[in-house]
């Protein structure tokens, strides 16, 4: 994504301007992604129309256990939470009453004019397993364990430029490298997606869609107990858009009951 004069348009330059603004307007989009400002995207409460929606992941294969047939027939998804957007290099509260901070790697697509994909930038979908499964176990969610942090950046990449059907993404933590995959095993293609994330309402510009964790995309698919501490830097990187840094901030003070 280039500026008037050729450079390059970082995430700090959209400060102060809603990604609604941006990705609304007709045959271009005029930035890059608006969700590294602080949280909402601008403008009060009332005026907010951004929806981050993330796609259920099959992970059930990563504790032996058969994916339902529903997940093969449509992407189902969730929907996260637009005030708590965080963008490239921002400290990630860590969640309170949690133990168990993971990762998610995964591509996002940003909605532009007429309910099309405007671009694609990297998503960071922070979850709290210990509080998703004790919400899961319920039937509902995922809420709480999700709703805290989703990380988005550190550009938007035009379709023109980054057609979001293949690419190696990469997760780090502290350095080491802890996921490794490709967005081209992406199960449910953009089109569909999109498209049933729009049945029966209106996606509107701005609006974000996650792919779904890519695969080996997260600790908890390890299943080795690694969970993400406080001063831990992730950086989850897509070929073709670039790298996606956060620290992970201090545990908050415990919780009274």
């Amino acid at each position: 994504m280039l500026k008037d004069d050729g450079s390059a348009l970082e995430c700090g330059d959209l400060v102060g301007i809603q990604l609604g603004d941006l990705v609304g307007q007709v045959g271009r989009l005029a930035g890059a992604h608006a969700a590294q400002q602080r949280a909402p995207f601008g403008g009060d409460a009332e005026d907010r129309t951004t929806a981050v929606v993330g796609i259920a992941d099959p992970l059930d294969h990563a504790r032996g256990l058969e994916v339902p047939e529903e997940w093969y027939a449509q992407p189902v998804f969730y929907f996260s939470n637009p005030a708590a957007i965080f963008g490239p290099e921002d400290e990630i509260p860590y969640p309170a009453g949690s133990e168990e901070l993971d990762y998610e790697l995964e591509v996002a697509a940003v909605i532009g004019a007429e309910g099309r994909i405007g671009g694609f930038t990297i998503m960071n979908d922070w979850s709290a397993r210990d509080l998703q499964r004790a919400e899961m176990r319920v039937g509902l969610g995922p809420a709480k364990g999700k709703d805290f942090a989703t990380s988005l950046g550190p550009v938007l990449v035009t379709t023109d430029e980054f057609d979001g059907t293949s690419g190696e993404m990469i997760a780090r933590v502290n350095g080491e490298e802890r996921s490794h995959g490709n967005l081209r095993d992406l199960h449910h293609p953009w089109p569909r997606i999109v498209e049933h994330a729009a049945r029966n309402t209106v996606l509107r510009p701005g609006d974000v869609l996650g792919s779904g964790t890519v695969g080996t995309g997260c600790i908890f698919e390890h299943g080795d107990g690694r969970w993400l501490e406080p001063g831990d830097v992730v950086e989850l990187e897509v070929e073709g858009i670039g790298l996606l840094r956060n620290l992970v901030g201090p545990r908050p003070a415990p919780e009274r009951r």
